[in-house]
């Protein structure tokens, strides 16, 4: 394998999961998918603290979007909510 190459594939395929949820609006989806972002958010912050040069603005930037959708997938549970 090839460094960034092929194993990228396996943390692409996480979010493909919750797309199809996510794009009809389905509360569940946002509910456990919200969870799985906290990998990614995580994941962020180690490497943006870890790693040096491109790879560093990445994962910090990777960690930012994590986080924006961390929220905006609570905000929307919560605006949804039944009465």
């Amino acid at each position: 394998m090839q460094p960034g190459g092929s194993a990228l594939v396996f943390k692409i395929l996480p979010l493909l999961l919750p797309l199809f949820g996510i794009l009809h609006g389905k509360r569940y989806t946002y509910k456990w998918s919200s969870l799985l972002i906290l990998l990614y958010f995580a994941e962020g912050l180690v490497r943006g603290t870890s790693d040096q040069g491109l790879s560093q603005q990445l994962a910090i930037i990777e960690a930012l979007l994590s986080a924006v959708f961390f929220a905006a997938a609570v905000i929307y549970v919560r605006n949804t909510r039944p009465q």
